[in-house]
Formats: C-alpha cells, sequence, structure tokens
C-alpha cells in the first residue's frame, strides 16, 4: 500500500503494551534469547549464532519471530529497561507468554498476532510506526537505498 503521505505498508496485529512510537526496524529472522542471548548493559545480542550477533538494538523498533529459551527471558529484557538500553518497541509473530511478559516489564509498545508476517514485510532500516494501542504497525518508505 502507498499513499501520498509515503505509508508503504499497514499491518494489523493486537497491542499487548500500549504507546506510539515511530524509528528505524532492526529485522531478526530467528527467534531471540533473553538468558545468555543478549547483553542488557548495552542492549546488544550476544548468542554467537544468531543472525544479529553483535548488532545493538537499543532505540531501535525490534522486528522479531518471539522469544527462546527460558522464562528468564523477560528478567533480562526488563534490565534493558532499567539500564537504559531497551528496544523503542517490540514487533513480534509468537506470542507467548515468555515474550508477552517480557514486552510487559519492558514497557515498550507492543504488537503481536498480525494479519500478514511483520519479519517478512519489514526490513532492517525500514522506518515503522508501532500504534500499539490500535494494534498497528505502519512502514513507510522504502529506507533510502532499499530496492523496494
Amino acid at each position: 500500500m502507498t499513499s501520498a503521505a509515503g505509508t508503504r505498508l499497514v499491518l494489523r496485529g493486537r497491542g499487548i503494551v500500549p504507546g506510539r512510537v515511530a524509528g528505524r526496524a532492526l529485522v531478526s529472522h530467528e527467534t531471540i534469547s533473553g538468558w545468555g542471548g543478549i547483553e542488557p548493559a548495552t542492549g546488544t545480542i550476544i548468542e554467537r549464532r544468531h543472525e544479529l550477533y553483535g548488532v545493538c538494538f537499543t532505540g531501535k523498533v525490534l522486528v522479531f519471530p518471539g522469544a527462546k529459551g527460558s522464562s528468564g527471558w523477560s528478567g533480562f529484557f526488563q534490565s534493558t529497561r532499567l539500564m537504559g538500553t531497551a528496544p523503542l518497541a517490540m514487533v513480534f509473530t509468537n506470542l507467548t507468554t515468555k515474550a508477552a511478559l517480557g514486552a510487559i516489564v519492558t514497557r515498550v509498545p507492543t504488537v503481536t498476532e498480525f494479519d500478514d508476517d511483520p519479519v517478512a514485510k519489514i526490513a532492517t532500516g525500514d522506518r515503522v510506526e508501532v500504534d500499539a494501542d490500535n494494534g498497528l504497525v505502519i512502514v513507510y518508505g522504502p529506507r533510502p537505498g532499499h530496492p523496494r
């Protein structure tokens, strides 16, 4: 979908943590581990075999399939909020109790349960608006130099 304002796509889902923010997307095609998978002090993914190993999610809209690992996932993401290294928002496809609790304690706008797969439709660097109050993710773009 493209409009005069540059909207490329609107994804509809379910907001689980309210709020509205806009920023650049960071997309992972792999689930993310909390305990042992992220460094809360820096907001960096440290799971060695992860596609985003060494990449910082601080201040970005984190788009990913969901959480993996133990119930400690939420505690590690809560630590990112306490340390000021949290993502700007979370957009994920697989709603689990650990992912939902992680989003709640991180206190960032979060949308899940989409009508289409955000991991497939959003690219790292895309400008996105997360409107969790209304369960929407609006993708603007394409980003400069992106072929879409």
